[in-house]
């Protein structure tokens, strides 16, 4: 539904200003006048002005007119998407009359089929032609035009989630275990679908449980996408390699980049130590991680 305003400003149209001295003239004849062409928004535009107003819908009003030009130069199919203000100089006031559409189509779309949009009932004559309103002084007026294109920039993204997704467990045999010297140790990175992980372990615990217990962290490694967050329930586990009883706990969150999830106090030492628990074999540690679902995008 079209809502028609008007309202006034003092400062200049941005793209173009149109100044017809000797109206008069001009309007005898009625006709159609299409001004210059002037470029906005990275497209080519005119004014089109019915001094008399278009026929039928335009009667006893100047008709004024924003058209698209030069389309031959554009793409089998164009279409141009653009809000627009048409303007009309009161000189004695030094400010402009502004008429534009607020309503639902306030973004007109210029294609092959309507190139024109504008304004039939732009300004009644009589007030036009009223020398106190200011329009018309000395048998000269001023009209103008800004126009706001709308390129189409919209970004898509489709998220979905992916159960059970296809090599999504990983296996890591930290064989020598009681020689390990470092804080932390890190696996090499795998690949689930389009994501990267890999798993961190603090042999002696982090500074939260320092000498008390292993510490396990699962980690994102999309470090060059910091701006995605990506989905994931994952199982942790260190594995009984005699009776089978691992010791797992599972867990789902988002990730962002280089974030990490993390079971500070995963296993305490005295149990992994343990011979009997079957957790630490041969001096080798089975760490393993488990995505059940996560998410993608396309």
């Amino acid at each position: 539904i079209a809502v028609i305003t008007r309202s006034k400003r003092h400062f200049t149209p941005d793209n173009f200003l149109l100044k017809i001295e000797s109206f008069s003239l001009l309007s005898k004849s009625g006709l159609e006048y299409k001004s210059d062409i002037f470029e906005a928004g990275g497209h080519k535009w005119r004014l089109s002005l019915y001094p008399k107003g278009i026929e039928k819908s335009g009667n006893g009003h100047i008709s004024l007119y924003l058209a698209i030009s030069e389309t031959g130069k554009l793409p089998l199919g164009w279409e141009v998407n653009a809000s627009f203000k048409l303007f009309v100089f009161d000189r004695i006031r030094d400010v402009y009359l502004t008429v534009q559409d607020l309503g639902g189509g306030a973004i007109k779309r210029f294609n092959d089929t309507n190139n024109e949009w504008g304004f039939a009932k732009f300004l009644p004559l009589n007030t036009f032609n009223d020398a106190t309103q200011g329009y018309l002084v000395n048998n000269c007026c001023i009209f103008g035009a800004e126009v706001f294109v709308h390129e189409r920039s919209v970004k898509r993204q489709c998220l979905y989630f992916i159960e059970a997704p296809y090599n999504g467990t990983f296996t890591w045999k930290i064989a020598r275990f009681s020689t390990l010297n470092e804080e932390y140790y890190y696996y090499q990175e795998f690949a689930v679908e389009d994501s990267k992980w890999r798993l961190k372990v603090y042999p002696k615990g982090d500074s939260w449980v320092k000498k008390k217990a292993i510490s396990v962290y699962f980690c994102s490694c999309n470090c060059h996408l910091s701006e995605r967050n990506v989905f994931a329930e994952f199982k942790l586990r260190i594995r009984d390699q005699i009776k089978g009883m691992h010791k797992e706990t599972i867990t789902e969150d988002w990730f962002s980049s280089s974030e990490n999830r993390c079971h500070s106090e995963f296993l305490l030492l005295k149990d992994l130590n343990n011979a009997s628990k079957g957790f630490l074999v041969n001096d080798t540690v089975i760490v393993e991680a488990e995505i059940i679902k996560m998410s993608k995008l396309k």
